[in-house]
């Protein structure tokens, strides 16, 4: 560990600026950094996030993002952020879409969310620093020449090639939004040195369609790659349990350097683009598990990103404060909210700011499917881990 002023340890680091807002499509649209805002003044409000466990995040370089992306979609990227790009050329690139709407300044805004993870990724793997969060992260949806889904970089995708270039650490990469890790996945497949861990809304109903059971990996590999889509209207203890269940028997099969862990807030039973009836009690519990397998098998490294969630002002900022919190030890927080923050932000808010941690018991009416969802869920969790409880038995024998 190294060592802040002389004689303070840093076991976490917090890396944040109010330039990721330049990440923004247009007023109308559903991706708004605000949101990250919101969760830094929520966490100082509440004393929970000092001066000096806060750091810049840097500008990734054009070669650091080329890890992972094209170059001539790199430099389609920079002319729609130039405005010199054609409708017709951004099309091919997936740029001018309804989901990512060309807006000026686009490649520097998402070279930044790149950087801060990049930053976050050096402060633990130099040994700066235990844990790191990067909320402005988590853009899990691009391709190597293709934005998707609100994303035009994928900052984990390159930070994963990153520490594999630079590091040469085995990395297992989690992603619990609602929307399943298509881009990160498809980025290493092949790759047996990257396990891959999605658990999501089925891709029956939600985009981007993918994500089943029987995506394992390919090549080298296969049985790296594991899914668990949720049914709609999946609630806390099924989704939960499936978490659980996979990061445990995954980490003992896989037994990482470092895990990196994609924290989308759009499970919630109040996220306009999903159907799942989570609480905010399963972003207590997310990081919990996750900080617990980072010291279990990764002597403690663990750097964590944004994601989904857009439903910024009741949901995102209290989700993604419990990462922080379970990184600092804090992970009993309950009560009553800062009322300076509720203050701050009321009259932005176009719907009544939660006053609680928590969600009230009675948010939303009984699941009629309840059962059948959770047998749903436990086949398809059983299907995912076939590999893990295959190769087990035959040790046995």
């Amino acid at each position: 560990m190294a060592e802040f002023d002389g004689d303070l340890l840093m076991k976490n680091v917090f890396i944040y600026s109010d330039a990721f807002q330049g990440y923004r499509f247009s007023p109308e649209h559903p991706f708004n950094h605000l949101r990250v805002k919101l969760s830094f003044d929520l966490l100082q409000k509440g004393g929970f996030l000092r001066e000096e466990d806060i750091r810049l995040p840097r500008m990734a370089t054009d070669e650091e993002i080329a890890l992972i992306h094209d170059w001539e979609y790199i430099d389609a990227v920079k002319r729609a952020g130039e405005g010199t790009l054609s409708k017709q050329e951004g099309m091919q690139f997936g740029l001018g879409t309804d989901d990512t709407p060309m807006f000026e300044g686009m490649h520097e805004a998402s070279a930044l969310l790149v950087g801060g993870t990049l930053t976050a990724v050096d402060y633990v793997l130099e040994g700066k620093a235990e844990h790191a969060l990067n909320l402005g992260g988590g853009l899990h949806h691009g391709f190597s020449r293709k934005a998707s889904g609100f994303c035009i970089y994928n900052d984990s995708s390159i930070a994963i090639k990153y520490i594999q270039k630079k590091y040469g650490l085995r990395v297992m990469y989690v992603d619990t939004d609602a929307h399943h890790g298509d881009g990160v996945q498809w980025s290493f497949y092949d790759d047996p040195n990257v396990c891959t861990v999605s658990i999501h809304e089925t891709g029956r109903y939600l985009f981007p369609g993918t994500g089943a059971v029987n995506e394992r990996g390919q090549g080298a590999g296969f049985g790296y790659s594991f899914n668990v889509p949720l049914d709609a209207f999946t609630e806390d203890e099924s989704f939960l349990y499936a978490y659980r269940t996979l990061m445990q028997e995954v980490a003992a099969y896989f037994k990482p350097d470092v895990i990196l862990t994609q924290n989308g807030a759009d499970a919630h039973y109040h996220d306009p683009l999903t159907h799942l009836c989570s609480t905010i009690d399963i972003y207590r519990e997310i990081p919990k598990i996750a900080h617990e397998i980072a010291h279990q098998y990764c002597n403690g490294r663990w750097i964590a990103v944004g994601g989904g969630g857009y439903d910024m002002w009741r949901v995102v900022p209290r989700a993604w404060s419990r990462v922080w919190l379970e990184m600092t030890g804090n992970r009993d927080v309950s009560g009553y909210l800062p009322p300076d923050w509720i203050e701050a932000w009321k009259g932005q808010a176009p719907v009544p700011l939660p006053l609680t941690w928590e969600d009230p018991p009675d948010m939303y009416q009984p699941i009629p499917r309840k059962k059948e969802i959770e047998e749903k869920n436990y086949l398809s969790l059983t299907k995912s881990l076939e590999i893990i409880r295959n190769n087990m038995k035959n040790l046995m024998l």
